[in-house]
């Protein structure tokens, strides 16, 4: 961290003390080393305000508005300083360096009014050219189009570099969103330009522009965008000093339909983040069984058919009909994926980010329109068009950018297409697939396809590493996403959805996140399940006795404390409440072993190896417990049966081992105890190796057992 990053890191940290005098220290001292006049003077108009404000306290005066007036100054002096912070961030980086300046030129003015009627004019162009001849609207759309991209291009930009708004520029932005005369597809980008902004530097005129936008738009696709960009844009590290972030999310939460798309939005992120994982599995796994069953294979040449061989339909006549319930098996596999939410198509686009397309930021987050001027050529004369934009419009949930990436791809991968596959595309006569088909408008589609284009962005885009990541996970499990642990959610309506959360992220084994959720829950919460989470089964079992998973946990927990006979309660209380469940009765065995009470853990499991003789389980608790109560023969019959399986343990060695040596088979005691070395990679010491008390309670000495020790060795 350099000299500069060190200065400014100085002036928040007293922001985040909550002590403006020192701040404004801080803050000189660095406009001193490195001189901004215009930031001067500003810090000097504070400084003066804070003096006089002190003047005022160390006299004694009354001052009954002291303290709103200090929270203004330290707003002002957060303000000041985010400017200063976010011109050297964007200097510091070439690539924001050159939007910066690329987009704040003499010739381009960026008043509100007059972006305004830019995009009133576009709206008003393309509504007349439905009044123009056939020949000349082509000619004329594709101007249109172009101007029109390229203005919305640099205004993205534009919002992206922009320092803290003032009030009047959030409002006047918050009222082009809404506006019904301006076009859908340029709100949702500029909210997605204002949601990077926001995640970089905390401003509360764009939390409060996103939250009026999510709150007011009747446009759901603006809406959602807006959602997702005031939950990433939060930062509670600045609500002493905004205190208006907290009351906004406060009066939202007053909704429970607000509560329930954030509970949503927080799955969503999380399903977004196992994206890669899910990409491994799909290609390791459910694209190769799927080829393997299918008339199709990788060529140099590209996807090309198998025909099909007469003498294998003669002998098989049934393996085609298996192959394919094999790749419709793949394919619902798939399809369950995508119904829990699995970003199933992010290994097969992420290949295709890498076109000139790609390399403005915009386009990574403007909505799908096939008059894009980037795309529209590739479309003009493209074989199978009609398929195109069918699939594309109704046809498999692909995020924008994938839609874009699709169709710019299209042409190189319908060359290696099978003949068959392209002559039906031609002919109209392709069908797509069942579970590729669009889920609509519905909210949840949409937010999770935006939520799509936001991860694609931040783990392909080049330049990615100049703005924050959301989805930057190496300081914690779901990094920035897992915004339900938030103080800001606390004591607020949306606790009674956190349950929910908890036991999704416990489901995909995310633990650490779990308890951070968990950690948040007010004391009213704190109810069985809670303490079942918890691992505190003594409270859930005081809240409820009968508890099954509380009754089980308990057992479990005293089992592993070797507290066998309170472990030995629990599984006897279970059984009398689920008699049925046999696991629980095999539990009670094991714990009757450890006690030594061996005649009635035998008869228990005589009994269950009668009930399931197929139980491996069973099998090497009954042969230990024949070991233990000096029935070898028996014990013995059962390791050969345990260790002569394809599915055989190291630990069925190594037991075995201890029941031949006690029945005086000293060299094939020592020759199970080896392979038990090999299996598990484990050195063949006394400490690890033998279970000395067990068998000096059986009349082996430590001199014997030294001895098999070297024994096994090889010795």
């Amino acid at each position: 961290m350099g000299t500069v990053d060190i200065s400014l890191k100085r002036i928040f940290e007293e922001l985040l003390n909550g002590n403006a005098g020192m701040a404004i220290i801080e803050l000189d001292t660095y406009l001193q080393a490195w001189p901004d006049a215009q930031s001067k003077e500003k810090l000097m108009d504070i400084k003066a305000d804070y003096q006089l404000m002190s003047s005022y306290w160390e006299q004694n005066l009354p001052d009954p508005q002291r303290e709103e007036q200090y929270l203004r100054l330290m707003q002002r002096i957060y303000v000041l300083s985010a400017n200063i912070s976010i011109h050297r961030h964007m200097m510091g980086s070439s690539f924001l360096q050159s939007l910066y300046k690329s987009v704040r030129t003499k010739d381009r003015s960026w008043s509100i009014s007059q972006i305004r009627a830019e995009m009133e004019s576009f709206v008003s162009d393309v509504a007349m050219l439905e009044l123009e001849n056939d020949d000349v609207r082509e000619e004329k759309s594709a101007a249109i189009y172009k101007s029109h991209q390229q203005q919305m291009n640099a205004l993205f930009n534009y919002l992206l570099t922009s320092h803290i708004w003032t009030d009047s520029v959030g409002q006047a932005i918050t009222g082009l969103v809404l506006s019904p005369t301006v076009d859908s597809c340029d709100q949702q980008l500029i909210v997605s330009a204002v949601t990077l902004s926001l995640m970089n530097r905390f401003d509360i005129a764009k939390l409060r522009m996103l939250v009026s936008v999510y709150r007011q738009s009747a446009d759901e696709a603006v809406r959602q965008r807006a959602l997702v960009g005031w939950v990433m844009g939060l930062d509670q590290s600045f609500l002493h000093i905004f205190p208006e972030a907290k009351t906004l999310v406060d009066e939202l939460l007053q909704q429970e339909s607000v509560c329930q798309e954030l509970t949503e939005l927080q799955m969503q992120l999380v399903y977004t983040l196992g994206a890669e994982s899910d990409r491994d599995t799909i290609e390791k796994e459910i694209i190769p069984d799927m080829l393997k069953n299918n008339n199709f294979k990788f060529t140099s040449k590209g996807l090309e058919e198998i025909e099909d061989d007469p003498l294998e339909d003669a002998l098989h006549p049934d393996a085609a009909e298996e192959r394919m319930e094999k790749v419709e098996a793949s394919v619902r596999r798939m399809e369950d994926m995508h119904a829990r939410g699995a970003d199933i198509y992010f290994g097969g686009f992420s290949q295709m980010k890498r076109f000139p397309f790609f390399y403005d930021m915009s386009n990574w987050f403007v909505p799908f329109y096939i008059e894009h001027p980037d795309i529209s050529q590739h479309l003009k004369n493209m074989e199978g068009r009609q398929f195109i934009e069918e699939l594309v419009n109704n046809g498999p949930a692909f995020c924008e950018s994938d839609k874009y990436s699709f169709v710019i791809a299209y042409q190189q991968i319908a060359q290696k297409l099978p003949e068959s596959m392209r002559q039906a595309i031609r002919n109209g006569e392709a069908r797509l697939h069942e579970f590729a088909r669009q889920e609509g408008n519905s909210t949840t589609f949409i937010r999770r396809s935006y939520l799509m284009d936001l991860f694609r962005f931040f783990r392909l885009f080049p330049n990615r590493s100049s703005l924050l990541n959301p989805f930057d996970t190496a300081k914690s499990e779901l990094g920035f996403c897992l915004f339900f642990a938030s103080g800001l959610f606390c004591e607020t309506p949306l606790d009674k959805h956190k349950p929910a959360v908890v036991s999704m992220l416990r489901k995909r084994h995310l633990n650490a996140s779990a308890q951070e959720v968990l950690d948040t829950f007010p004391d009213e919460m704190h109810d069985v399940q809670y303490y079942i989470w918890q691992e505190d089964y003594e409270n859930a079992l005081s809240l409820a006795p009968d508890n099954e998973r509380a009754l089980a946990g308990h057992a479990r927990q005293m089992f592993d404390s070797e507290r066998y006979a309170e472990a030995l309660d629990s599984y006897e209380h279970l059984l009398l409440l689920h008699p049925e469940k046999r696991k629980y009765m095999l539990s009670k065995a094991v714990c009757l072993i450890h006690l030594e009470e061996y005649d009635d853990a035998q008869q228990l499991l005589f009994q269950l190896n009668y009930e399931q003789p197929d139980n491996v389980a069973v099998s090497r608790a009954l042969a230990w417990v024949l070991s233990c109560n000096g029935k070898l023969e028996q014990a013995e019959n059962i390791y050969r049966q345990l260790t002569a399986a394809d599915d055989a343990t190291a630990e069925d060695f190594l037991n075995q081992g201890h029941c031949l040596w006690l029945n005086k088979k000293i060299a094939e005691a020592a020759a199970s105890m080896r392979r038990y070395v090999e299996m598990s990679g484990g050195r063949n010491n006394s400490s690890t190796l033998f279970d000395e008390e067990f068998l000096v309670k059986r009349g082996i000495t430590i001199t014997e057992i030294r001895m098999m020790e070297a024994l096994v060795s090889g010795l």
